[in-house]
């Protein structure tokens, strides 16, 4: 547990919803840390900490981690959560589906194919919405990364953390979090596949102000030589399966493997989302090696959604 670790009352969100990575202030994003770290080390303080809460869980996509995660992090604070899988807006629209939910839960936390259908939730729901997957951001992804990583390094100020593969949401999100925690931040994809321009121009902004930065480079070799940490993620994302063929073409020479990893820093880590298709994005024998936190990332899920709940829900 970090020193200072925040005692109670817990300090609430300033703003209503958790849309995309840039809805925490760079404070909320370190209390929420601290917090997460305090959550971990005894859960038992907070065994009742949301009791007769409950979260509403609406997925458009298959879930294992995230869904899991959210369903433990309200039960083991005392609430409870329902769950509605399929498109959400499909059989009414998005605007009446917030409104009922919001008269019967306390928090919407929704795992969609769109960026718009969360920040329509958010714009006609009167309780706090949380994206846990869009098309454009993986902000409860980022948090438990950025935990990993502070957990393993003590801070990330200094880090040079690695992305290799596809530009997609985790991507973003890590760009996101990681630079304005002080990393500087390299992301190698195949020509077509980088990252948002949009979302780079952020990232590289809030880099400017926490003095690190963020590259973005179609050579994997200078992504990872030297890094802290070497994350990747699948090369066709849920949705893009039509492209799977196209996408292994243009990723050929991106794998994560025994080689390219050798050229991080030495005490480097390998960090993955999850599911990973092995022998694919990277081999098994990365991942399954001794600086591999992947487990790690995936058990601090739990740990930092908790603190994200608890800041959130009153």
């Amino acid at each position: 547990m970090q020193a200072g670790a925040p005692a109670d009352p817990i300090l609430k969100m300033s703003g209503q919803d958790l849309t995309c990575d840039l809805d925490l202030s760079h404070d909320e994003v370190n209390y929420l840390l601290d917090l997460a770290d305090a959550v971990k080390a005894a859960p038992r303080r907070f065994a009742s900490a949301l009791a007769g809460r409950t979260l509403s869980l609406l997925f458009e996509k298959p879930s294992l981690r995230t869904r899991l995660t959210f369903e433990l992090a309200i039960k083991q604070l005392g609430g409870d959560s329902v769950f509605s899988s399929g498109m959400i807006g499909e059989r009414e629209p998005i605007k009446d589906v917030a409104r009922n939910l919001e008269r019967w839960t306390n928090c919407i936390v929704a795992r969609t194919f769109s960026q718009e259908t969360v920040m329509e939730l958010a714009r006609w729901s009167k309780i706090p919405v949380i994206n846990a997957l869009s098309d454009l951001y993986h902000p409860c992804q980022a948090l438990a990364d950025v935990m990993t990583l502070r957990e393993r390094f003590g801070s990330l100020r200094g880090l040079k953390v690695a992305f290799v593969g596809d530009g997609n949401n985790v991507a973003h999100s890590l760009m996101l979090s990681a630079a304005r925690l002080g990393a500087d931040v390299v992301v190698a994809s195949p020509p077509g596949y980088a990252p948002n321009p949009d979302v780079v121009g952020q990232a590289q902004g809030l880099a400017a102000a926490a003095g690190s930065t963020v590259t973005i480079t179609t050579v994997p070799e200078e992504a990872v030589t030297g890094a802290n940490a070497v994350y990747t993620d699948v090369w066709t994302s849920m949705g893009s399966e039509n492209e799977a063929e196209r996408r292994r073409k243009a990723f050929c020479g991106y794998q994560v493997d025994e080689k390219l990893f050798s050229l991080a820093a030495p005490g480097a880590v390998f960090m993955h989302c999850l599911p990973a298709h092995r022998g694919e994005e990277v081999t098994d024998a990365v991942i399954e090696s001794q600086q591999s936190v992947v487990f790690d990332q995936a058990e601090n899920r739990l740990h930092a959604q908790k603190a994200l709940l608890l800041m959130m829900i009153d």
